[in-house]
This record gives structure tokens, C-alpha cells and sequence, in this order.
């Protein structure tokens, strides 16, 4: 679970490095649900990220769930 939300803050804080954004409660979010859209998205569309480092595949994959989620929710409010 530690290593869960660790992850989800690191992705969320790289995530809101790459398209703005703050605050630890941000990162937490962004990060957690990052990893489940960027997982689904990984895995319906057949993406393979060639990284063969699990930690480092789980850090791009959540970043880049982490980047569409933020991007998303600035379309809505």
C-alpha cells in the first residue's frame, strides 16, 4: 500500500512538473488515478512502453495516466 501511494505522489508531482499544478493532496490524486488510467489505456491499446524495469514502467505508465487525468479534469472545470 506504501509503495502504491508512493508511486501515485511521484506521478502526480511529475505529472504537474510537466502540465502545472500543485500541492501534495493534487500529486496524491492525480498520481493514484494516473495509474489505473494509464494501466487500462496501456493495456487496451496494446502499448508497449520496451522498459523492462517493472518500478520504471509503473512511473512512466502513472505519469502519463497522472498527465491525461489533470488535462481532463482542466477540460471539465
Amino acid at each position: 500500500m506504501i509503495f502504491f501511494v508512493a508511486i501515485g505522489l511521484l506521478a502526480g508531482w511529475l505529472a504537474s512538473w510537466i502540465v502545472g499544478g500543485g500541492g501534495l493532496i493534487t500529486y496524491l490524486i492525480s498520481g493514484v488515478i494516473g495509474s489505473f488510467v494509464g494501466g487500462y489505456l496501456f493495456t487496451a491499446l496494446r502499448v508497449d512502453l520496451g522498459i523492462r524495469n517493472d518500478l520504471a514502467r509503473q512511473i512512466v505508465t502513472s505519469t502519463v495516466g497522472a498527465i491525461i487525468v489533470v488535462i481532463i479534469a482542466r477540460l471539465i472545470a
